[in-house]
């Protein structure tokens, strides 16, 4: 079982581990022993999650969500398979607990008067400064 918070947690059938040999530094040991892992939690049928923390979980997972409403999490830093399979659930851990969060609404507000004049004022002045700069006229060159 994977805690999460207090009121949530994994069970062992939602997660499924595949350990594969790594990729880095090693030696001859990454030739030989398989210490990366693959950590796939079967997100989309879990029953311990809300449906908007799903959908939230999609989203933060982007690429690592697949067609099946599974999250892959590979984890290959160490060089110890069990070093690994703890990075790899708290990685997921930690992406669940962001989805947990409910994104606040954003609240309209609208500018004050003083800073729509001001705003106004200054592209007045801005615009003056440009037109200063174009190509004088006849006109302007005899005066």
């Amino acid at each position: 079982m994977l805690r999460i918070t207090e009121h949530i947690s994994l069970e062992e059938w939602e997660l499924s581990e595949h350990f594969t040999r790594s990729q880095g530094p090693g030696g001859q040991n990454v030739n030989k022993v398989e210490t990366a892992v693959e950590l796939r939690f079967e997100a989309e049928r879990s029953p311990h999650l809300p449906d908007p923390v799903k959908i939230r979980l999609r989203r933060l997972a982007g690429r690592r969500w697949t067609q099946d409403g599974a999250i892959l999490i590979r984890a290959e830093e160490t060089r110890s398979q069990a070093r690994n399979r703890e990075i790899a659930r708290e990685r997921l851990a930690e992406l669940i607990r962001e989805a947990l969060i409910a994104p606040r609404k954003r609240i309209a507000t609208r500018p004050t008067l003083g800073s729509q004049r001001r705003r106004l004022t200054a592209k007045t002045q801005r615009g003056e400064v440009k037109s200063l700069r174009g190509k004088l006229r006849e006109k302007d060159v005899n005066e």
